[in-house]
């Protein structure tokens, strides 16, 4: 059987910085193929963006097919670590390392949970299991989850149902099951004015007064009130505010903000957007606004898929996890439109951070976990 610590400590020994690799896919192959899963690797590769090596892994060819998904690509580990970042250190009861918490560690769980479950029961337990694991969802997100559900599906590979392994509990394991994200907009507005001196204010059109006052509009727009349980109010936060002017004795021709929104279920994208615009258009003035969405809103409305992981949950810790929707994005977002998931992990608490780390009692809790979430997905009579 695999041990998850040893498997995570050899994920983070490989530096793998999205979008490169760095053997991470390699090591990971090698553990399932010992335990049996077919492996696929996967490049894909889009016009302007890195090409990206993704893996998908089966065992067994019945349905249902339940799936894990996760990422080996980390974040860039920064200065100030006490152990090196990419050294797999043991320090204490603690494991440190880029990636531990978001989720090397959480994979590692997994195919530790898998290798037992597997052991126990045998190949043929009345299904598939399937692992589904990016290298590109810290980055673009363009090359990797994205693309392998559109190939699973071109190969007739059905997911009934997925778990990703995001860390997802706020300070203890068997805090928080995720069934949703907000989403996510990004927007960049630039105002036009005419170019003039600071002596003659009244000859010249000064755009830094207009966007000062659409931006404040924005910023204290309340655009719903939340979704009872699950989701906030939307929120806007402004992240830049730019003029680029040299000197102090003009006034320039153009001004630039950038925002992003985290939004509920109540909107879309592209509704959210209309709405903005609407808003910036009382100004009555030249602007241009740029977006982008990077995530629609969603929500896995409590069923059968979370009521078996909170049961796995409350198993082996004794809590009953809460269901949440916050934090960030995450590659949910793509597998939403093929199956119903919820992202369950460890302890998100120091995932980015200098010195990330998960205590080693929190791997053998979360395999625990994944493996009582397999027995009972494929209890007999299910």
């Amino acid at each position: 059987m695999i041990d998850p610590l040893e498997l995570s400590r050899a994920l983070i020994r490989c530096p793998s910085v999205t979008p490169e690799d760095a053997g991470a896919l390699d090591v990971l192959t090698k553990a399932l193929e010992g335990i049996g899963f077919t492996c696929r690797r996967l490049k894909f590769s889009t016009d302007g963006t890195p090409d990206v090596d993704n893996l998908y892994a089966r065992i067994g060819s019945a349905a249902p097919n339940f799936c894990f998904a996760g990422h080996t690509d980390v974040v860039p580990a920064g200065d100030g670590w006490s152990h090196g970042p990419f050294d797999g250190a043991v320090s204490g009861d603690r494991l440190y390392g880029r990636g531990a918490a978001d989720m090397k560690g959480a994979i590692a769980c997994f195919v530790a949970a898998a290798s037992r479950f597997i052991k126990e029961k045998g190949v043929d337990f009345g299904g598939s299991i399937s692992l589904m694991i990016t290298g590109d969802e810290e980055g673009p997100a363009v090359n990797g989850t994205a693309r392998i559900l559109e190939w699973a599906k071109e190969q007739g590979e059905t997911i009934d149902d997925c778990v990703v392994g995001e860390p997802t509990n706020p300070k203890q394991m068997g805090d928080l099951i995720k069934i949703g994200r907000r989403g996510s907009l990004n927007g960049r507005l630039t105002v036009y004015g005419t170019q003039g001196h600071t002596a003659y204010p009244e000859l010249a059109d000064n755009p830094i007064p207009r966007l000062m006052r659409m931006m404040t509009v924005l910023n204290f727009a309340q655009l719903d009130d939340g979704v009872a349980k699950y989701f906030d109010p939307t929120r806007v936060a402004i992240t830049s505010f730019d003029v680029g002017n040299p000197t102090t004795n003009m006034i320039p021709s153009k001004a630039a903000a950038a925002f992003n929104i985290r939004f509920n279920d109540k909107h879309t994208g592209e509704r959210l957007i209309e709405n903005i615009k609407q808003r910036f258009d009382k100004e009555q003035c030249r602007y241009e606004l740029e977006t982008e969405i990077s995530g629609e809103a969603f929500l896995t409305r409590p069923g059968p898929l979370s009521k078996l992981v909170s049961a796995a949950v409350e198993k082996v810790t004794g809590r009953t996890p809460d269901y949440g929707t916050g934090g960030g994005t995450s590659d949910a977002r793509f597998i939403k439109n093929y199956c119903p998931v919820v992202e369950f992990g460890l302890i998100a608490e120091t995932a980015h951070k200098v010195d990330e780390h998960v205590a080693v009692a929190d791997l053998a809790t979360l395999t625990g976990i994944y493996q009582a979430v397999l027995d009972g997905y494929f209890q007999e009579g299910r």
